[in-house]
């Protein structure tokens, strides 16, 4: 990834946007924790209620990854820059206006 954060295009205010993952697509990988430089994001098991919630697609995928997927423990930080949109290679974050 090697990418560096750009913390100069985060400027809008806290709790007005919010990561959202879309656990159907999302793998886990981390590049979302990797890159913002709020620490919204980590990375752990998905729950039995979400997992329950995916499509049989979705579930195969799940477990073909561990269960593993993003989480967002401090949205609230998040100042909508967009690093994590851009780096996720799912396409599974969406920035959403609260």
């Amino acid at each position: 990834m090697g990418r560096m954060a750009n913390t100069e295009s985060c400027r809008a205010a806290p709790k007005s946007f919010a990561p959202v993952i879309d656990r159907s697509r999302c793998e886990g990988k981390g590049d979302c924790v990797r890159v913002c430089p709020y620490g919204v994001f980590e990375v752990g098991v998905i729950s039995d209620e979400d997992f329950r919630g995916l499509s049989f697609l979705g579930r195969l995928k799940s477990r073909a990854h561990d269960k593993m997927t993003a989480h967002t423990p401090k949205r609230d930080a998040c100042l909508a820059c967009g690093l994590c949109v851009t780096a996720c290679p799912e396409d599974a974050i969406t920035l959403v206006r609260r």
